[in-house]
């Protein structure tokens, strides 16, 4: 299982240019006053609350989530509201995108309509789209919207996970999924990659603290009232 996850992170780590070029975009959000969205189904979700209200992680991100497609209210049901065509559309319609923000959309197969159309929809806004996905697991998946979410984006972050997402045993994997892992480390790097570009622009991330810190309570007091507006997610 190791030498598994080791070999992914090393393959994910050939990405860099892409990772830059992402950091750009995001970076140029941030110094517009945009909102990065960050949206995802099922275990993707996972990744939504990584990027969200996260120690060291961006104040200006504000979760895109339909209740519907936690598995936690109910798992059959989850996966019905993914598949569901309309969903993905109506969460973006209600959504406040802007131009000059920016949509995050994770998901691994990257072929349910949910996620599908929520990058399209946010395109057809003119707001841009970053792809969180898996190339190689999309391309095997069942087709169920027509398209790939790759297709609806302005720039794909591809995790490298393999079609099923398991591992291990490697001669025929049945457990040991990856995706989370992946996608953490990938926007674990990209935050760096963000970090190091805006040094170089002489500029300061809004960045969260841990509120186990001294000081911390304080500091994000500050970006709560910076970016509240646009996120009331932060202060519900």
């Amino acid at each position: 299982m190791r030498d598994e996850v080791r070999s992914l992170l090393d393959t994910l780590d050939t990405g860099r240019a892409a990772l830059r070029e992402a950091a750009g975009l995001l970076l140029d959000v941030l110094d517009g006053d945009g909102v990065i969205h960050a949206a995802g189904a099922g275990h993707s979700l996972a990744m939504v609350c990584e990027t969200f209200y996260r120690a060291g992680g961006l104040a200006a991100v504000r979760p895109l989530w339909d209740g519907e497609v936690l598995p936690l209210s109910g798992a059959l049901r989850s996966s019905a509201a993914e598949r569901a065509p309309g969903r993905g559309r109506a969460l973006v319609e209600r959504a406040d995108l802007r131009p000059g923000d920016v949509v995050v959309v994770f998901s691994t197969s990257g072929r349910n309509p949910y996620p599908v159309e929520i990058a399209r929809t946010a395109l057809e806004r003119g707001v841009d789209v970053i792809a969180v996905t898996s190339v190689a697991a999309s391309a095997a998946a069942t087709d169920r919207s027509g398209t790939r979410l790759a297709d609806h984006a302005t720039l794909v972050l591809d995790t490298a996970v393999p079609p099923g997402d398991v591992v291990h045993p490697a001669g025929a994997p049945r457990t040991s999924a990856v995706s989370t892992i992946a996608g953490a480390y990938l926007w674990s790097a990209l935050l760096a990659e963000l970090h190091d570009l805006a040094e170089e622009r002489g500029e300061t991330l809004p960045v969260w603290t841990s509120a186990n810190v001294p000081g911390g309570d304080e500091r994000n007091a500050e970006l709560v009232a910076r970016y509240s507006d646009r996120i009331p997610e932060l202060s519900s």
